[in-house]
Protein backbone atom coordinates (compact mmCIF):
# COMPACT_ATOMS: atom_id res chain seq x y z
CA UNK A 1 0.00 0.00 0.00
CA UNK A 2 1.47 3.32 -1.09
CA UNK A 3 0.50 5.20 2.08
CA UNK A 4 2.21 2.63 4.31
CA UNK A 5 5.41 2.82 2.26
CA UNK A 6 5.38 6.63 2.50
CA UNK A 7 4.85 6.55 6.26
CA UNK A 8 7.56 3.96 6.86
CA UNK A 9 10.03 5.93 4.73
CA UNK A 10 9.20 9.13 6.63
CA UNK A 11 9.79 7.59 10.06
CA UNK A 12 12.92 5.85 8.83
CA UNK A 13 14.36 9.16 7.65
CA UNK A 14 13.33 11.10 10.78
CA UNK A 15 13.93 8.44 13.45
CA UNK A 16 17.18 9.98 14.73
CA UNK A 17 15.53 13.38 15.19
CA UNK A 18 12.05 12.12 16.13
CA UNK A 19 12.13 13.03 19.83
CA UNK A 20 13.58 16.47 19.14
CA UNK A 21 10.94 17.12 16.48
CA UNK A 22 8.13 16.41 18.93
CA UNK A 23 9.36 18.42 21.90
CA UNK A 24 6.82 21.08 21.05
CA UNK A 25 3.79 18.77 21.23
CA UNK A 26 2.51 20.47 24.36
CA UNK A 27 -1.05 19.28 23.78
CA UNK A 28 0.01 15.66 24.14
CA UNK A 29 2.29 16.39 27.10
CA UNK A 30 -0.67 17.99 28.88
CA UNK A 31 -2.94 15.10 27.93
CA UNK A 32 -0.40 12.59 29.23
CA UNK A 33 -0.31 14.33 32.60
CA UNK A 34 -4.10 14.21 32.73
CA UNK A 35 -4.04 10.50 31.99
CA UNK A 36 -1.42 9.87 34.67
CA UNK A 37 -3.76 11.49 37.17
CA UNK A 38 -6.70 9.43 35.92
CA UNK A 39 -4.68 6.23 36.34
CA UNK A 40 -4.29 6.96 40.03
CA UNK A 41 -7.92 8.04 40.45
CA UNK A 42 -9.37 4.92 38.82
CA UNK A 43 -6.84 2.44 40.20
CA UNK A 44 -5.57 1.39 36.75
CA UNK A 45 -2.95 -1.39 36.92
CA UNK A 46 -2.08 -1.96 33.25
CA UNK A 47 -1.81 0.26 30.16
CA UNK A 48 -1.34 -0.40 26.44
CA UNK A 49 -0.08 2.53 24.36
CA UNK A 50 -1.06 2.31 20.67
CA UNK A 51 1.41 3.90 18.24
CA UNK A 52 4.13 4.42 20.84
CA UNK A 53 6.77 5.97 18.59
CA UNK A 54 9.99 5.95 20.63
CA UNK A 55 8.06 5.23 23.83
CA UNK A 56 7.71 8.71 25.34
CA UNK A 57 4.39 7.88 27.03
CA UNK A 58 5.65 4.50 28.21
CA UNK A 59 8.70 6.06 29.82
CA UNK A 60 6.56 8.66 31.60
CA UNK A 61 4.17 5.98 32.87
CA UNK A 62 7.00 3.81 34.17
CA UNK A 63 8.49 6.81 35.95
CA UNK A 64 5.18 7.81 37.53
CA UNK A 65 4.10 4.27 38.46
CA UNK A 66 7.00 1.78 38.62
CA UNK A 67 4.62 -1.11 39.42
CA UNK A 68 2.29 -0.38 36.48
CA UNK A 69 2.27 -3.05 33.75
CA UNK A 70 2.88 -1.20 30.48
CA UNK A 71 3.25 -2.18 26.84
CA UNK A 72 3.24 -0.32 23.57
CA UNK A 73 2.89 -1.21 19.91
CA UNK A 74 4.68 0.65 17.11
CA UNK A 75 5.01 -0.43 13.44
CA UNK A 76 8.23 1.52 12.73
CA UNK A 77 11.28 -0.63 13.51
CA UNK A 78 13.51 2.45 13.64
CA UNK A 79 11.34 4.18 16.25
CA UNK A 80 11.13 0.97 18.30
CA UNK A 81 14.92 0.67 18.28
CA UNK A 82 15.18 4.21 19.65
CA UNK A 83 12.79 3.27 22.43
CA UNK A 84 14.79 0.16 23.28
CA UNK A 85 17.97 2.24 23.35
CA UNK A 86 16.29 4.51 25.93
CA UNK A 87 15.70 1.53 28.21
CA UNK A 88 12.37 0.05 27.19
CA UNK A 89 12.41 -3.75 27.13
CA UNK A 90 11.57 -5.69 24.00
CA UNK A 91 8.35 -6.99 25.53
CA UNK A 92 7.36 -3.44 26.51
CA UNK A 93 7.69 -1.90 23.03
CA UNK A 94 6.50 -4.29 20.34
CA UNK A 95 5.79 -4.35 16.64
CA UNK A 96 2.08 -3.87 16.07
CA UNK A 97 -0.74 -2.40 13.99
CA UNK A 98 -3.36 -0.13 15.58
CA UNK A 99 -6.00 -1.55 13.24
CA UNK A 100 -5.34 -5.16 14.33
CA UNK A 101 -4.04 -5.24 17.89
CA UNK A 102 -2.52 -8.61 18.78
CA UNK A 103 -3.81 -8.78 22.34
CA UNK A 104 -6.86 -10.54 23.77
CA UNK A 105 -10.05 -8.72 24.68
CA UNK A 106 -9.73 -6.96 28.02
CA UNK A 107 -5.98 -7.59 28.20
CA UNK A 108 -5.26 -4.12 29.66
CA UNK A 109 -7.16 -1.90 32.07
CA UNK A 110 -6.58 1.15 29.87
CA UNK A 111 -5.61 1.54 26.21
CA UNK A 112 -4.34 4.93 25.01
CA UNK A 113 -3.19 6.71 21.85
CA UNK A 114 -1.39 10.05 21.60
CA UNK A 115 -1.37 11.85 18.23
CA UNK A 116 -1.75 8.57 16.37
CA UNK A 117 -5.24 8.31 14.92
CA UNK A 118 -4.76 11.06 12.33
CA UNK A 119 -2.00 8.87 10.86
CA UNK A 120 -4.24 5.78 10.60
CA UNK A 121 -6.20 5.19 7.37
CA UNK A 122 -9.11 3.58 9.26
CA UNK A 123 -9.19 5.25 12.69
CA UNK A 124 -12.65 3.86 13.47
CA UNK A 125 -11.22 0.36 13.23
CA UNK A 126 -8.28 1.36 15.45
CA UNK A 127 -10.67 2.76 18.08
CA UNK A 128 -12.74 -0.41 17.90
CA UNK A 129 -9.59 -2.40 18.63
CA UNK A 130 -8.72 -0.08 21.53
CA UNK A 131 -12.17 -0.61 23.01
CA UNK A 132 -11.90 -4.37 22.56
CA UNK A 133 -8.52 -4.69 24.26
CA UNK A 134 -9.34 -2.32 27.13
CA UNK A 135 -11.06 -3.76 30.19
CA UNK A 136 -11.92 -0.46 31.85
CA UNK A 137 -11.00 2.63 29.86
CA UNK A 138 -9.62 4.27 26.70
CA UNK A 139 -7.73 7.55 26.45
CA UNK A 140 -7.19 9.47 23.21
CA UNK A 141 -5.30 12.70 22.57
CA UNK A 142 -5.57 13.86 18.98
CA UNK A 143 -6.70 16.48 16.51
CA UNK A 144 -10.11 17.96 15.87
CA UNK A 145 -9.83 19.10 12.28
CA UNK A 146 -13.22 20.84 12.52
CA UNK A 147 -11.85 23.10 15.25
CA UNK A 148 -8.70 24.10 13.37
CA UNK A 149 -8.08 27.25 11.35
CA UNK A 150 -9.69 30.69 11.29
CA UNK A 151 -13.32 31.15 12.34
CA UNK A 152 -14.32 31.29 8.67
CA UNK A 153 -12.44 28.07 7.86
CA UNK A 154 -13.95 26.32 10.89
CA UNK A 155 -17.45 27.47 10.01
CA UNK A 156 -17.07 26.24 6.44
CA UNK A 157 -15.76 22.83 7.48
CA UNK A 158 -18.44 22.42 10.12
CA UNK A 159 -21.20 23.32 7.63
CA UNK A 160 -19.85 20.86 5.07
CA UNK A 161 -19.59 18.19 7.76
CA UNK A 162 -23.16 18.85 8.97
CA UNK A 163 -24.38 18.41 5.39
CA UNK A 164 -22.65 15.01 5.19
CA UNK A 165 -20.32 16.21 2.45
CA UNK A 166 -17.01 16.18 4.31
CA UNK A 167 -15.68 12.99 2.63
CA UNK A 168 -16.29 14.55 -0.79
CA UNK A 169 -14.74 17.86 0.25
CA UNK A 170 -11.70 16.09 1.67
CA UNK A 171 -11.39 14.02 -1.52
CA UNK A 172 -11.30 17.21 -3.58
CA UNK A 173 -8.97 19.00 -1.15
CA UNK A 174 -6.42 16.15 -1.23
CA UNK A 175 -6.81 15.66 -5.01
CA UNK A 176 -8.14 12.17 -4.57
CA UNK A 177 -5.38 10.89 -2.31
CA UNK A 178 -7.29 11.18 0.94
CA UNK A 179 -4.20 12.35 2.83
CA UNK A 180 -1.71 15.19 3.06
CA UNK A 181 2.07 15.12 3.51
CA UNK A 182 4.10 17.63 5.48
CA UNK A 183 7.70 17.83 6.64
CA UNK A 184 6.58 18.27 10.26
CA UNK A 185 3.99 15.49 10.49
CA UNK A 186 4.57 13.16 7.56
CA UNK A 187 1.51 11.53 6.05
CA UNK A 188 -1.73 12.49 7.80
CA UNK A 189 -5.44 11.99 7.26
CA UNK A 190 -8.27 14.37 8.07
CA UNK A 191 -9.36 13.41 11.59
CA UNK A 192 -11.43 14.60 14.51
CA UNK A 193 -11.69 12.91 17.89
CA UNK A 194 -15.41 13.65 17.57
CA UNK A 195 -15.59 11.28 14.59
CA UNK A 196 -15.29 8.41 17.06
CA UNK A 197 -17.30 9.85 19.94
CA UNK A 198 -20.46 7.84 19.19
CA UNK A 199 -18.55 4.57 18.97
CA UNK A 200 -16.81 5.24 22.28
CA UNK A 201 -20.00 6.44 23.98
CA UNK A 202 -21.72 3.24 22.87
CA UNK A 203 -19.22 1.16 24.85
CA UNK A 204 -18.26 3.46 27.72
CA UNK A 205 -20.60 4.43 30.53
CA UNK A 206 -19.04 7.89 30.80
CA UNK A 207 -16.95 9.97 28.39
CA UNK A 208 -14.90 13.00 29.46
CA UNK A 209 -13.68 15.61 26.95
CA UNK A 210 -11.12 18.36 27.45
CA UNK A 211 -9.37 20.79 25.11
CA UNK A 212 -5.60 20.46 25.42
CA UNK A 213 -4.95 23.77 23.65
CA UNK A 214 -6.94 26.88 24.62
CA UNK A 215 -10.46 27.02 23.18
CA UNK A 216 -13.96 28.25 23.96
CA UNK A 217 -16.71 26.26 25.66
CA UNK A 218 -17.75 24.42 22.48
CA UNK A 219 -14.86 22.03 21.87
CA UNK A 220 -16.13 20.67 18.57
CA UNK A 221 -16.33 24.16 17.11
CA UNK A 222 -13.17 25.72 18.55
CA UNK A 223 -10.71 23.18 20.02
CA UNK A 224 -7.92 22.21 17.61
CA UNK A 225 -6.85 19.30 19.82
CA UNK A 226 -8.93 17.28 22.26
CA UNK A 227 -8.31 14.68 24.95
CA UNK A 228 -10.97 12.04 25.51
CA UNK A 229 -11.27 9.62 28.42
CA UNK A 230 -13.88 6.89 28.07
CA UNK A 231 -14.68 4.85 31.19
CA UNK A 232 -16.41 1.50 30.83
CA UNK A 233 -17.06 1.33 34.56
CA UNK A 234 -16.99 3.80 37.41
CA UNK A 235 -15.23 1.67 39.98
CA UNK A 236 -12.36 3.41 41.72
CA UNK A 237 -10.93 3.48 45.22
CA UNK A 238 -12.64 5.62 47.84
Amino acid sequence: MEEVAIQRAYYRSTAAAYDQMHLGDQEHEFALELMIGAIRHFGITSVLDVGSGTGRALMALKSAYPSLRVAGIEPSAELRENGHAKGLKRHELLDGDAQSVQFAAGAFDLVCAFGVLHHVPKPRLAVREMLRVSRRAVFISDANNFGQGSWLSRAAKQAVHAAGLWPLANFIKTRGRGYTISKEDGLAYSYSVFDDYSQIRGTCGTVHLLNTIGAGPNLYRRASHVALLGIKDTQHPG
